[in-house]
């Protein structure tokens, strides 16, 4: 086995030791940097103006798949918005 290869292989140990213990905030600030950008995305259609909505109207598509599973953190228990069904 190259030298290389082990290098890489201790890298990748060395990552996993430091994430480890770490793993559920790295997930909590996950989840939380994609509750704010959902948030962002929706803000025209919940009332609060978007300057970049244009641009963010492309991106509709591809995440209306997690709005149910967002609008249930934010504590909405129906969609607030008319145009999309999830529930």
């Amino acid at each position: 086995m190259p030298i290389s290869d082990k290098l890489k292989k201790l890298i990748d140990w060395y990552e996993a030791v430091l994430e480890h213990p770490h793993r559920t905030e790295i997930a909590r600030e996950l989840r939380s940097e994609d509750d704010l950008f959902l948030l962002m995305l929706y803000s025209e259609m919940l009332g609060i103006p978007n300057p970049v909505y244009y641009y963010t109207l492309e991106l509709y598509p591809y995440m209306i798949e997690e709005f149910h599973d967002w609008h249930l953190r934010m504590g909405m228990e129906k969609s607030p918005l008319s145009g999309i069904r999830c529930c």
